[in-house]
């Protein structure tokens, strides 16, 4: 009833994690053989199917395990594929997988919050461990599968879930486990980034660099998970569990997508040395609560996040001890989120080789559960953060000065402010038919609550016009 299968000599536990396994030390091994089942075919799955076959060899040698891919499940299994896919591992039946003993770690690439959390609940309840890049199961169902995965002793990893190949999970878990989490702001979303890189660079509407994205692949037909930013939101739930460590729920994070961005907005903010970016923002704030936030920001244009460009991902950390660090990579696609599932797999594969009486001083090995009383989720209203406002206002005398009087009326400072009126026009900015100019301003640091409330009665003058914007600030690499 072993967990694994000994191809010769017993279980080594000083075996090494040099780059050249044991071969390193002595010469020989005791190679350890661990069978493995991938559940879904589609991108990521055919991907992951093809790292575990054609990488095979270099796993072994850096691990000293052989991962053996023994089953791989779709419904659609007689197509064609652009690698050697072995007939002899494919099945339409999934419980081919599930009910196999010989298997013992499970590959659940689906997605969904369906069959998918029934397939994962089977196998943990067989007894196997799982791997799997489902954020928003994970993100909704989390808690719940990391509880029974637990009470049966097996492992739930998901390093794929968040940020596609960038092990931003195990930098996390492993690599920062001395470092209290400040922070952490992430571009996370491949298809928004896009789309606002091509916005900026081209002088594209949104509509229609959405269409293209769409034709491309790069945009999903039904595109509101990515660019209404509930993708970014699913992510951002499960750093915040790791980071801080509570039992957070997309239900307590400001959720808001790009699709109000226009190309004015783009081209006022670089005016200001800034761009903006759809980012998922997890803050520790001063007064001990969690702030939770996905929205369009204005990021400093010196600092590294906002270089960021294409459907590429970064998150930014800023750890008690270590300081800032940032990881950048592919977000999605094929192989890069592959890379991050198969280095799950091994990574699981190694903490089943550990004898139990190792592994007891892990009583929880998975990094989701609750741990300790994460800190509360401070509501959005009370965030303290700095404004990008876009109003149009009337060429008459004093409309301006009503609009800032506002503004002071509600404890909001101004940093800066370039309009029209006063001979510091925007690019491309001229006035309109109904003598309407666009005003930009700057706030510093002030409530969600207080910017809202602001806005509203500044919209209500008869010298302003309807037509406004309004995003947050970050002032990272920036005083």
């Amino acid at each position: 009833s072993g967990q694994f299968q000994v191809a010769s000599g017993p279980v080594d536990m000083h075996r090494s994690r040099s780059p050249h396994g044991r071969n390193g030390q002595n010469g020989h091994a005791s190679l350890q053989a661990i069978h493995v089942g991938v559940l879904g075919l589609g991108t990521v799955g055919s991907g992951t199917v093809r790292t575990l076959l054609e990488q095979r060899s270099l796993i072994r040698e850096r691990t000293n395990i052989d991962l053996i891919l023994k089953k791989a499940a779709d419904l659609n299994i007689d197509r064609k594929w652009d690698f050697d896919m072995p007939a002899s591992i494919l099945t339409k039946d999934s419980s081919e997988i599930i009910n196999d003993p010989e298997i013992k770690i499970v590959v659940e690439l689906i997605g969904g919050k369906g069959i998918a959390k029934k397939l994962i609940t089977d196998a943990i309840n067989a007894g196997k461990s799982v791997v799997t890049a489902n954020k928003a199961l994970l993100a909704d169902h989390g808690l719940e599968l990391f509880d029974l995965a637990a009470s049966k002793g097996v492992d739930l990893f998901y390093e794929a879930s968040v940020a596609g190949g960038i092990p931003i999970i195990k930098a996390l878990r492993e690599g920062l486990v001395a470092n209290p989490i400040r922070s952490i702001l992430g571009i996370m979303n491949g298809t928004c980034n896009y789309i606002l890189t091509r916005m900026e660079r081209e002088g594209i509407a949104f509509d229609a660099v959405l269409s293209e994205a769409q034709k491309l692949g790069y945009a999903e037909a039904e595109p509101s998970l990515d660019v209404d930013g509930w993708d970014t939101a699913h992510k951002a739930i499960i750093l915040a569990r790791l980071a801080f460590g509570g039992r957070y729920s997309v239900e307590q994070a400001k959720v808001k997508g790009i699709r109000g961005i226009s190309g004015q907005d783009i081209k006022y903010a670089a005016e200001f040395g800034y761009r903006i970016k759809l980012l998922a923002i997890l803050k520790h704030s001063a007064d001990g609560l969690a702030e939770i936030s996905v929205e369009p920001t204005l990021v400093p244009t010196e600092h590294l996040l906002s270089k960021v460009d294409l459907s590429f991902n970064a998150v930014f950390v800023d750890g008690e001890v270590v300081g800032e660090t940032m990881y950048y990579g592919r977000g999605a696609g094929s192989l890069p989120t592959a890379s991050a599932v198969v280095g799950d797999v091994a990574d699981v594969a190694r903490n089943m080789l550990l004898q139990p009486q190792c592994r007891s001083h892990r009583q929880d090995r998975n990094p989701l559960r609750l741990q300790r009383q994460g800190p509360s989720v401070k509501p959005h209203v009370d965030h303290l953060t700095r404004a990008y406002i876009r109003l149009e206002v009337r060429d008459v005398a004093g409309s301006l000065a009503k609009v800032i009087a506002i503004l002071a009326k509600h404890n909001i400072s101004i940093l800066a402010v370039t309009d029209f009126l006063r001979g510091q026009p925007l690019p491309g900015a001229s006035l309109a038919k109904d003598g309407l100019a666009p005003v930009v301003l700057l706030t510093g640091d002030s409530r969600v609550a207080d910017v809202d409330a602001a806005l509203a009665e500044c919209l209500k003058l008869p010298e302003v016009g309807p037509d406004h914007a309004r995003f947050r600030m970050e002032t990272i690499g920036k005083v």
